[in-house]
Formats: C-alpha cells, sequence, structure tokens
C-alpha cells in the first residue's frame, strides 16, 4: 500500500517525533475530538481508527520499534498496512513499499542512527523505567534515554514533567543532527481517576479528563519544538486501548474491541 507521505524525502531532512498516547483508546479520542476538548490535537487532522500492534504496552512497542505501527482497522491483508518504516530484510517480499523508508538493523532507531540520527527516548510507564532488567530493553534501543519517577503513571504532573525535559533538552541539542524522539505519554494509564473532580475510580470519563490534560501538554512540546528546532514530522497514536468493565472485562492485557482499536495520526508541525 502506497504511504500517504514519502518517508524518503522526510528522514534525513526533518526531525522525527513518535508520542505514544499509552493506552488511549480510540471512542474516548474521538469523543474529545468532537466536543473539542483536544484543540491542540484537533489543529492537525482527524484521528483514524486502526488496529493495535498488541494488546499491551511490551508486544506492541516491539511490534512499533520494528515500523509495524497502528494499521488501518479495515484491512484484511497484510499488504494493504500503510508501513512508514519498513524493515528492508523482513518478509513481504523484501520489497520497500512505495512512499515508504526502508532501513536496515534491528529497530527503527537503530536504522535511523545509521543515518545520522540522534535517537531519544522519554519513558513513562515501567516498561521504560530502567529499574528492572525488563525496564531497560526498550531504553537500550536508543543512543539517549531519560525516565525518572516524576514520570510515572501515578503521578498527575507526569506529562508536564516529561515536556519540561524535553524542552530543557532540546535547547541543548546539536542544532545540525535530526533528532527521533519516542515519547511514551503514560498520564492516561492507570491510575487516572484524579484527573476528574470527585472521581475516586478510573473510568472512561477520567480517561477522556486524562487525555485533556495530555493535549494541553502537547502544545507546549509542539511550540517549543517548533521554536527551537527545524522541520518536524510526528506520528501520534495509541499502543493499546483498555477496558472500564465493558462485557466483564477490565484493564488490558486482554483481546476485547476496546483494547484492540487505537486512534492514530501524522502530520507535519
Amino acid at each position: 500500500m502506497r504511504t500517504s507521505v514519502d518517508m524518503s524525502q522526510i528522514v534525513g531532512s526533518h526531525d522525527i517525533l513518535l508520542i505514544c498516547l499509552d493506552t488511549l483508546r480510540y471512542d474516548a479520542a474521538v469523543q474529545e475530538e468532537q466536543a473539542e476538548g483536544t484543540p491542540v490535537l484537533n489543529r492537525y487532522g482527524r484521528w483514524k481508527k486502526c488496529q493495535a500492534p498488541g494488546n499491551f504496552t511490551y508486544p506492541s512497542h516491539h511490534a512499533m520499534f520494528a515500523g509495524f505501527l497502528p494499521c488501518p482497522y479495515g484491512i484484511k491483508r497484510m499488504e494493504d498496512r500503510e508501513l512508514l518504516f519498513f524493515p528492508s530484510h523482513i518478509g513481504l517480499g523484501r520489497k520497500v513499499p512505495e512512499g515508504a523508508y526502508g532501513f536496515s538493523g534491528s529497530t527503527v532507531m537503530e536504522g535511523l542512527e545509521r543515518v545520522g540520527y540522534d535517537t531519544w527516548c522519554v519513558g513513562g510507564v515501567s516498561f521504560f523505567d530502567k529499574r528492572s532488567d525488563m525496564g531497560k530493553v526498550f531504553p537500550s534501543y536508543f543512543q539517549k534515554s531519560y525516565w525518572n519517577p516524576s514520570f510515572g503513571c501515578k503521578v498527575k504532573e507526569s506529562t508536564a514533567n516529561q515536556v519540561d525535559l524535553i524542552l530543557k533538552k532540546i535547547s541543548a541539542a546539536e542544532g545540525e543532527r535530526p533528532i527521533f524522539l519516542y515519547l511514551n505519554v503514560d498520564a492516561i494509564h492507570e491510575p487516572d481517576h484524579f484527573y476528574l473532580d470527585g472521581c475516586v475510580r478510573d473510568c472512561l470519563e477520567s480517561h477522556r479528563a486524562a487525555l485533556r490534560y495530555v493535549d494541553g501538554q502537547l502544545g507546549r512540546l509542539f511550540h517549543g519544538w517548533k521554536e527551537k528546532r527545524g522541520s518536524t514530522f510526528v506520528i501520534c497514536c495509541s499502543d493499546h486501548g483498555t477496558c472500564y468493565g465493558e462485557d466483564g472485562f477490565w484493564s488490558h492485557g486482554v483481546d476485547h474491541p476496546a483494547v484492540l482499536t487505537v486512534p492514530y495520526k501524522h502530520f507535519f508541525l
């Protein structure tokens, strides 16, 4: 499937931001889009309904870091995926789809590093916290990785703290090297009840309230990035959704439409 952008023209000429709104449900994203609760993200087009690469963070990110981002919900063949990044030595006839960027290496980040990118990871959930052997796996894929307890799921200001760090780092970054930044936004992940006044248990309404909070912080990030950096391409998506009791299902790591259906968009700053 031909891509909607030509990644061979973007790679090398643009910074690339991969922003994962960890655990964001598609229905919640669309509800806030329609209610104008996410004015920053709304500026960059409508959400696309997609299939999650996995039903929780760990498998989903292994797929995404190999180039297999969320794919359109209705596709019925692997060949119909829109692949922005294509692992040149694996499957699909080993032929780079039109508009995709064929990379070598074990991850997108390794491929971009080989053509001059500085690769950054700003972690959120525990799979990125570097406090356990498993929590060191994903950060090890990047040249620079950052996490501290103020980025954790239980911290109400987690996204603001992440954005503060990023803005500080880009002020000191080497201007001539393009940056690939992966940001794991975990504010929408459980627990999220504290984003909704009077709420004592996580629910779809507090999930949406967390997204509204995140949207404001992304506005700060995008403004600061545009001020300090050059041309930038953004991929913004969820890795999986979550359940709040639908059909008796709770949380994620299970196969339910609320878990497996995620929002996706890409755009230029």
